[in-house]
């Protein structure tokens, strides 16, 4: 059997997926959350189905779990939020040069009157490898950075990550995200942070906590896909301009850097998108993940952390600054950006 060639792979890719239901999927799982290891996310699809009969909220029942009021009053987010923390900037002609996630300081004070910082720094999950090279020296400068992995508590990452080929097998997650590295010519976030600095701190749901918060939110993978098909029948003509810009991607000289570019658009007008993974309250992807944090965050300003960072997917920051606003008192400070996609073709 012939190895397949890189136009063979990525046609059978637009043929199963070339619509905006794998758009939304794959923009919104690449911007929110880290691939889970093979482990956790059999345990948390296996626990799932087993324990949805059990579930103590079955009958009607208010769940009295922290992770699951974390998400209770909130607001959906709007495009101009999202423009904060993700953007595509433009040459003099209007041309698309760079895809690019922003760090965002926001001020405020602890117990002892103390000025405190948290500086949310956004990323994408799959990136140029100068990228992940440049956050791991702005990280050194934190009295801690918080960062996401749905794992067990105090996971850290050896040097090197995973090996994305054999995760893709049974991982959902990793697969969309290997695709994106194999299409776009990236890398992965895993293979190239370094997750075993001293200042890192895992501030993250482990798989138990996941699963609960999934059950307890109905949420459940079939109803992710009814939302992305219903999502989808919505914006029909911006799928058919999608399908048709990826499918003269294949065939252009500079396939590459075109298929950055129509999904670099899918990354920055992601609203639409995120709303495929809400429960019955919220998302556990987005809302009750983000609850956790704010949790680790609280401990670290209490042990007397003044410089911190929370690292985490672009998709879940605009929630995170009404947070911060909100439940710390925190204000806004400036903001810089970094290029985490080069779109112009050169380097």
């Amino acid at each position: 059997m012939r190895n397949r060639s890189y136009d063979d792979v990525c046609a059978s890719v637009i043929q199963w997926f070339g619509t905006r239901r794998f758009a939304i999927t794959c923009t919104c799982l690449g911007l929110s959350m880290i691939a889970v290891s093979d482990a956790t996310w059999a345990q948390t699809t296996l626990r799932m189905e087993r324990d949805k009969q059990l579930n103590s909220n079955a009958d009607g029942e208010k769940s009295d779990s922290p992770i699951a009021q974390g998400a209770q009053g909130s607001e959906a987010i709007s495009q101009s939020e999202f423009a904060e923390f993700m953007r595509i900037r433009l040459n003099s002609k209007r041309t698309p040069v760079s895809l690019e996630t922003s760090i965002t300081r926001y001020e405020g004070i602890n117990d002892a009157g103390e000025r405190v910082t948290v500086d949310l720094i956004g990323v994408v999950h799959v990136g140029e490898k100068e990228y992940y090279e440049q956050l791991n020296e702005i990280f050194k400068k934190y009295d801690a950075t918080l960062y996401e992995l749905v794992a067990p508590e105090g996971t850290r990452i050896p040097k090197g990550g995973r090996d994305p080929e054999e995760d893709a097998g049974f991982n959902p997650i990793a697969g969309l995200q290997l695709g994106m590295k194999s299409m776009l010519g990236l890398e992965f976030q895993l293979d190239h942070i370094d997750y075993m600095a001293e200042n890192l701190v895992h501030a993250d749901m482990t798989p138990d906590e996941f699963f609960q918060s999934m059950n307890e939110n109905e949420e459940s993978v079939g109803r992710i896909l009814l939302n992305s098909i219903g999502s989808s029948m919505a914006m029909q003509t911006q799928e058919s301009e999608m399908q048709a810009d990826m499918i003269l991607s294949l065939f252009a000289k500079d396939k590459t850097k075109r298929l950055r570019r129509t999904m670099a658009k899918q990354m920055a007008n992601m609203e639409s998108g995120m709303a495929i993974f809400n429960g019955k309250n919220g998302s556990t992807i987005i809302d009750h993940r983000n609850a956790k944090v704010m949790e680790v965050l609280k401990a670290e300003i209490v042990s007397g952390k003044k410089e911190i960072a929370i690292f985490y997917g672009a998709g879940h920051l605009a929630d995170m600054q009404r947070r911060l606003t909100s439940e710390f008192q925190m204000k806004k400070g400036g903001r810089c950006w970094l290029t985490a996609w080069n779109l112009s073709g050169s380097k």
